[in-house]
């Protein structure tokens, strides 16, 4: 009975050690992830609009219409301090599950450039929504992410019809394009709210 008492003494205090120890490395390192995030976001923001000078946070701002969408981390984009467009983490259900796709809105009412964040699709197939070098028109060189850069909010987004599919990947396809649209129409929503000229035609 002792020893078993004194064994069970012995692996509490390994236990105590071990849950001490991961709390200093989760101290000493949260800090430093977080930095590193935050860094990772304004790059891609950066992405999205190059000539923006500052990014504030807003999320909260405006939420989707579109129930088959979530939206994450939301941001204007400012440049010499004038609002010049909106930024907007969105995620959607594709085919090996929930995509995110950072989205940026202009104050001209098109989409400047998205950037996919996260994806689970097929290697080959719908992760080619993320390809740099998957063209879905190659004499243009101009990838499936790179076809939404510029388009009006008033476009339809229509995956074969506006939007060229990924080859043997509707589902994703259609994910992408639904994101992008109901991320922009948001974001262009909150731009005319705040007096943007351009923001959306009808909006």
């Amino acid at each position: 009975m002792k020893g078993m008492l004194k064994l069970g003494l012995v692996l509490v205090c390994y236990a105590v050690a071990a849950c001490v120890g991961l709390a200093f490395v989760y101290t000493a390192t949260f800090k430093t992830i977080e930095e590193r995030t935050q860094a990772d976001m304004e790059a891609s923001l950066k992405e999205l609009f190059p000539e923006a000078d500052t990014f504030n946070d807003i999320s909260g701002a405006f939420k989707p219409e579109d129930q088959s969408v979530n939206f994450g981390s939301q941001y204007d984009a400012r440049k010499n301090g004038v609002l010049i467009g909106a930024a907007v983490q969105v995620s959607r259900a594709s085919y090996g599950g929930d995509i995110k796709v950072l989205v940026g809105m202009g104050a001209n009412g098109r989409i400047s450039r998205i950037k996919i964040l996260e994806h689970q699709d097929t290697p080959g197939l719908g992760a080619n929504a993320a390809s740099p070098t998957y063209y879905v028109d190659r004499p243009a060189k101009k990838t499936f992410y790179g076809q939404f850069e510029g388009k009006s909010i008033e476009d339809t987004f229509e995956v074969k019809g506006d939007i060229a599919a990924i080859t043997a990947s509707t589902i994703t396809s259609r994910a992408v394009a639904a994101a992008v649209k109901a991320a922009g129409d948001a974001a262009a929503k909150w731009l005319a709210a705040q007096g943007v000229f351009g923001a959306g035609g009808s909006l």
